[in-house]
């Protein structure tokens, strides 16, 4: 290993958005620095599934309809008659 070619790997604090605070080795900053994060799995919507949801209701239903047989030969329209077919008899 070249020496003096990595970062310096040292302490620092981590608080989180409800004040918890936690140590971890870090490339960041200075030794005993302290990290205050804006975001955490504490308050961000695609931890919390919440309101303010990533994946609104029906997206994977849209998605389906527009890709579900993606190199399959056929549309999920097509399915979709097939199965009414299927049902009438």
């Amino acid at each position: 290993m070249k020496a003096d070619i990595h970062p310096d790997y040292h302490e620092i604090t981590v608080v989180m958005t409800d004040g918890k605070e936690y140590k971890t080795r870090s490339t960041k900053g200075k030794e005993g620095e302290v990290l205050r994060l804006d975001v955490d799995p504490l308050t961000h919507p695609a931890w919390q599934g919440g309101k303010g949801r990533v994946v609104e209701k029906g997206q994977l239903d849209k998605f389906q309809n527009r890709y579900g047989n993606f190199g399959l030969g056929g549309t999920a329209e097509d399915e979709d008659k097939k199965e009414a077919k299927t049902e009438d008899k």
